[in-house]
C-alpha cells in the first residue's frame, strides 16, 4: 500500500510548556535518526483594515519582509482531514497583495517569534517543532506545533505512537487563525460545527471520508468545553457528534467495513460511555432538579438531594476530564485521520460491498433510509403499552433515522425531505423528554436511602408524572410520523 500513497504532512498541537524537552522524551529520542537543526523563526500575518481576507477564511503569511507571501485557506471547504496544515492557495511576491484583498492596503495583523527545531526520525519521517509566542500589540500567547512529514504509513504510525505517550492532538484551528483571534481579542473560529453536508456528486468513499473528518473535527472543537465542565453544551454537542458518526459508520457498513472501522467504532462507544453520566446529571439538574427547587424552595431535604446531584455531576465530570486527557482519546482521533488516509475498507474481498462503493451515493442512501424506515414501521401504531426499555429502543431507532435523514436529505432535495424531517424531529423531541424523566427516576433511586429517602420519593413521583405527560405527546408525534411519506427514491 505504501508505494501508492503520497507523502503525508500532519500537524499536532502541544502544550508549550512541554516543547523545550520534547525531543528528550524517551518515545521521541528512541526514534531519532540524525542530528537536529534549530533556527530562529518568525511569521507575520497581514490583512486589510476591515479584515477582508479573514472574512473569506483566508490568511496571508510571510516569514520575513523580503520573503514570498503565502496565501492560506484557514477555514477549509467541504472536505477536511483533521491534522492537515492549511491549504496553500498561492505564493506571492514579497510586496504583492492577493486579489481577494480587493486592492485595499495590507497591514500587519499579528506575528510569531520563536524557533523551529527539525529532527529526522525513523521511517524517513521528518519532525519539525515550531515553538515560541504569538504577539499582537500588547497581547502575547505561547504556542507549540509539531509537524511530521514523510511516507504516509510511517507518519501515521509515528503520530499514533507518540500520542500514546504525549499530549498530541490535531490543532483545533490554524496558527494563522489563532493569531487573528489574538489580534481581534476574540475566540478562534471553528472549522466544523453541526452536521456534515453531502454533495450529490460525491462517491460513497468520499462521503464516508467527509463524515469521519467533519465529525471528528466537531468532537475536537467541543472537547475543551466538555473538559471545563462549566457549560453543559460541550458534553451535549460531543454526544450528538458521536451519535451522528456512529450511526453513519453502522449505516455505511453495507459498503465499507473491516477491522479498522470496527475498532474505531469501539473507541467511539467507549467515549460515549464517559460522556453519558455527565450529560444525565446535567439534564437532571437543569430539568427535574430545577423544577423541584422552584416548587419547594425552602425544603431542606430537596436541597440535600440537589446537593447530592451536584456531587454526582462533579464526579462524572472528573472521570470524563481524565478520559479526554488520556491516551485513548488522542489515539482515537488519530485513528480517524488514518482511516481517511488509508481507506482500509477497500481491502475487503466482499463483492457486494465493493459494488455499493462503486454505485452512486444516492443508491446507497435510498437503501439505508428504506431499511431503517421499514424497521421503525414494523413497530406499529400502538406504543402506549411499551415498557420503558422498548420505548427507549424505539427512541434510539428514531434518532438514528433522523441522523441519516439529516445526512442524506441534500441528495434528494431539501423540500422533499423537510416535512419528513420535521415530523421526525418532533417525534425525537417528545420521546427525548419522556426519556429524560425515565433517566431522572433512575438517578434519584440511588439516593432513596436514609435521610434522602423522602426527597428521592418526591423526585421519583414528580418524574413519573412528567414521564406520563411526555409519553402522551410522544404517542401523538409517533402517529404523525407514521403518516409521513418517504422522500427518498423508492425504485
Amino acid at each position: 500500500m505504501s508505494a501508492t500513497l503520497p507523502h503525508l504532512t500532519l500537524e499536532a498541537t502541544l502544550d508549550p510548556a512541554l516543547a523545550a524537552g520534547l525531543f528528550r522524551d524517551a518515545v521521541l529520542a528512541g526514534r531519532r535518526a540524525g542530528r537536529s537543526r534549530s533556527v530562529a523563526a518568525t511569521l507575520t500575518w497581514l490583512d486589510t483594515a476591515k479584515a477582508a481576507l479573514a472574512e473569506q477564511g483566508l490568511a496571508l503569511e510571510a516569514s520575513s519582509p523580503r520573503s514570498p507571501r503565502r496565501l492560506l485557506r484557514v477555514l477549509p471547504g467541504a472536505v477536511w482531514r483533521p491534522g492537515s496544515p492549511p491549504e496553500l492557495l498561492a505564493s506571492l511576491a514579497a510586496d504583492a497583495a492577493p486579489e481577494e484583498a480587493g486592492g485595499t492596503p495590507l497591514l500587519p495583523l499579528a506575528a510569531f517569534v520563536g524557533r523551529r527545531l527539525t529532527v529526522p526520525l525513523a521511517g524517513a519521517v521528518e519532525a519539525s517543532l515550531l515553538h515560541g509566542a504569538l504577539r499582537a500589540g500588547a497581547a502575547e500567547q505561547p504556542v507549540a506545533r509539531l509537524t511530521l512529514t514523510g511516507p504516509a504509513e510511517a507518519v501515521l504510525e509515528t503520530i499514533q505512537s507518540l500520542a500514546r505517550a504525549l499530549p498530541l492532538l490535531p490543532p483545533r484551528f490554524a496558527l494563522a487563525e489563532q493569531a487573528r483571534a489574538l489580534a481581534q481579542g476574540e475566540a478562534p473560529r471553528p472549522r466544523r460545527l453541526g452536521a456534515p453536508r453531502l454533495d450529490p456528486d460525491m462517491g460513497v468513499e468520499a462521503a464516508l471520508k467527509l463524515l469521519i473528518g467533519h465529525l471528528t473535527e466537531v468532537l475536537l472543537w467541543h472537547a475543551p468545553v466538555a473538559e471545563a465542565g462549566q457549560d453543559p453544551s460541550g458534553v451535549h454537542q460531543m454526544r450528538v457528534a458521536l451519535r451522528r458518526l456512529r450511526s453513519a459508520l453502522k449505516a455505511f457498513r453495507a459498503a465499507a467495513d473491516g477491522p479498522a472501522l470496527r475498532g474505531f467504532d469501539a473507541g467511539l462507544k467507549d467515549l460515549a460511555r464517559g460522556l453519558g453520566p455527565a450529560r444525565d446529571w446535567d439534564v437532571f439538574l437543569a430539568g427535574l432538579g430545577a423544577e423541584l427547587a422552584e416548587a419547594l424552595p425552602e425544603e431542606a431535604r430537596i436541597a440535600g438531594l440537589l446537593a447530592a446531584g451536584q456531587a454526582h455531576r462533579a464526579a462524572a465530570y472528573d472521570a470524563l476530564r481524565a478520559q479526554l486527557a488520556g491516551a485513548e482519546f488522542r489515539v482515537l482521533v488519530w485513528q480517524a485521520v488514518a482511516l481517511d488516509v488509508l481507506a482500509p475498507w477497500g481491502e475487503s474481498a466482499d463483492e457486494a460491498a465493493a459494488a455499493r462503493r462503486a454505485a452512486p451515493l444516492e443508491d446507497l442512501a435510498s437503501h439505508l433510509l428504506a431499511k431503517r424506515w421499514r424497521r421503525m414501521q414494523a413497530v406499529g401504531e400502538d406504543i402506549a403499552h411499551f415498557p420503558d426499555a422498548e420505548f427507549h429502543a424505539l427512541r434510539l431507532d428514531g434518532k438514528r433515522l433522523r441522523y441519516l435523514t439529516e445526512l442524506f436529505t441534500p441528495l434528494f432535495g431539501r423540500k422533499r425531505g423537510r416535512r419528513f424531517l420535521e415530523r421526525l424531529a418532533e417525534m425525537q423531541e417528545q420521546f427525548g423528554l419522556a426519556n429524560d424523566a425515565i433517566v431522572a427516576r433512575a438517578l434519584v433511586e440511588g439516593e432513596a436511602r436514609g435521610p434522602g429517602a423522602w426527597a428521592a420519593g418526591v423526585a421519583a413521583g414528580w418524574a413519573l408524572a412528567r414521564s406520563r405527560r411526555a409519553r402522551g405527546r410522544a404517542e401523538k408525534a409517533w402517529a404523525a410520523l407514521l403518516a409521513a411519506e418517504p422522500f427518498w427514491n423508492q425504485g
